[in-house]
């Protein structure tokens, strides 16, 4: 009798364990799934977004490459070297306003949003006017650096017509993380969706209706960006955004120093990752057929760059996510929203990797009618594969810098693995072993990106999240503004 009472208790033992694991799994997974769903509120509509708006590149190059080999290949220069070093330079500095605003609203200091967002208005404007050499001066930089004289005439010329997308960037990119931060991506899609469609139209009847040709195809892209900034401007001040919108002050102006500074080490941090793989391009460009190695090389890259609108979008929510919780002192939540976007991220890459690895010897022919352009882009599609799977992973990591407030310290990361292992690395795998354009970019994949990768998997794993909450909690009173309202 006892031994059956014995063998009872211990079945009713076991079921309990059972049931408190299935209750345990059970409550991960509603965590998993609530965050996941959190998560998304952010990142579906920047992933559409982010798409849309560099469908506006895609666009115009795919304008531009049936236009011609040359004329590809100086529009490919502009959104690379122009527009895409100083697009990476300005995108860096607002992503400040992540940290800032994320933490605030977090810590629900609503009125403080907007002051930030005005400062950063005048900042990154004042750093448009800096960088205008970069336009005004285009084709002696090009040769200098030894791009062929034909690529480098046509590029000066057109890059004039570019200096209004410029300073839009001054204005679109403080508006759209003001209205990321308070999770309005909806706001943000529905303008990128319009202001795409406007630059089809314009586009087309720039090219093909009016005859523009490269001049046309390039001004177009000035229609799309200023529209989407009156859009959100229009919906953020004339009361879609009552919390965080108290109007113009002269708070702006205050601080601007000190919010310099913050800014100049996001910007460093981003732009020295955005700019990597740009100057492989720029590399190319004193090579012999040098319209086919820049033509080829620039199709992969513009692909990665458009597939990266998705990690960029986990960046942004990663961002916000981290921000958000150590706003609020949740440590553990930061934590935990970090693991969920790290493995979303690398769902859809590797699930992207396998369609370039499938559609290898049709990606070409959307940007070029050169079947030696079809047959380089297809020969590096290997490498872009393995470069987008690497990248579902490290902007994710990225983004955990920005909401914790890391960027100095990752640009020095960023530095060192970059410019002092990778470059040099891919430049030896071309002069040294002769391996070309495929050299190159692969030393810059094994040597930079990948090594980077790695030390911030370390940091992360190793961060001590309750510090992190402890750290934000003093960042907000140490930036914190009078309410206007009060």
């Amino acid at each position: 009798m006892e031994k059956k009472d014995a063998g009872s208790k211990a079945i009713e033992e076991a079921t309990v364990s059972l049931l408190n694991a299935a209750e345990e799994g059970g409550g991960v997974t509603r965590e998993i799934l609530t965050e996941t769903k959190k998560l998304w509120h952010i990142v579906g509509p920047s992933i559409f977004t982010g798409l849309a708006t560099y469908a506006i590149v895609i666009i115009t190059q795919a304008f531009g490459g049936h236009l011609g080999d040359l004329e590809l290949a100086a529009i490919s220069i502009i959104n690379i070297f122009t527009l895409g070093f100083n697009y990476g330079l300005l995108l860096g500095m607002a992503s400040a306003l992540e940290t800032l605003c994320g933490q605030a609203f977090g810590a629900k200091k609503y009125y403080m949003l907007g002051v930030y967002m005005q400062r950063y208005w005048i900042i990154l404007f004042l750093c448009c006017i800096l960088l205008l050499p970069m336009y005004l001066f285009a084709t002696p930089i090009l040769k200098f650096i030894g791009q062929s004289d034909d690529i480098a005439e046509l590029t000066g010329t057109t890059a004039l017509y570019v200096i209004p997308v410029h300073f839009a960037f001054a204005f679109f990119f403080p508006l759209n993380r003001f209205l990321q931060c308070q999770r309005k991506n909806k706001v943000v899609a529905i303008s990128a969706g319009v202001s795409l469609a406007a630059h089809i139209l314009v586009c087309w009847f720039f090219v093909y209706g009016y005859k523009l040709g490269i001049v046309g195809t390039m001004a177009s892209v000035n229609v799309p960006w200023w529209l989407n900034n009156i859009i959100l401007f229009v919906y953020s001040t004339r009361g879609g955004c009552t919390l965080t919108w108290t109007g113009f002050s002269y708070e702006a102006f205050t601080g601007l120093l000190e919010f310099t500074k913050l800014s100049v080490s996001s910007g460093i941090m981003l732009c020295l990752e955005n700019w990597y793989y740009k100057i492989l391009i720029l590399m190319t460009g004193n090579r012999v057929n040098a319209k086919i190695a820049v033509d080829s090389l620039s199709i992969c890259m513009s692909i990665n760059s458009w597939e990266l609108m998705i990690p960029l979008a986990f960046f942004a929510g990663t961002g916000i996510r981290v921000a958000n919780e150590l706003g609020a002192g949740n440590g553990k939540g930061a934590r935990f929203a970090t693991i969920v976007s790290i493995a979303l991220s690398l769902i859809i890459g590797l699930f992207l990797t396998v369609l370039v690895v499938i559609f290898h010897g049709q990606i070409g022919s959307f940007f070029s009618s050169s079947e030696d352009v079809i047959n380089a882009v297809d020969n590096l599609s290997g490498l872009l594969a393995f470069t987008i799977l690497l990248n579902s992973v490290q902007p994710v990591l990225s983004g955990v810098a920005v909401g914790s407030g890391w960027q100095s310290y990752v640009a020095y990361i960023n530095l060192g693995c970059y410019y002092l292992i990778g470059i040099p690395l891919g430049l030896t795998m071309d002069w040294v072993f002769k391996f070309g354009v495929k050299g190159i970019w692969a030393g810059m994949i094994f040597g930079g990106t990948a090594i980077q990768t790695l030390i911030l998997i370390i940091i992360t794993t190793r961060c001590d999240w309750d510090h992190e909450a402890y750290k934000a909690s003093m960042r907000i009173q140490k930036w914190s503004v009078p309410d206007a309202r009060n």
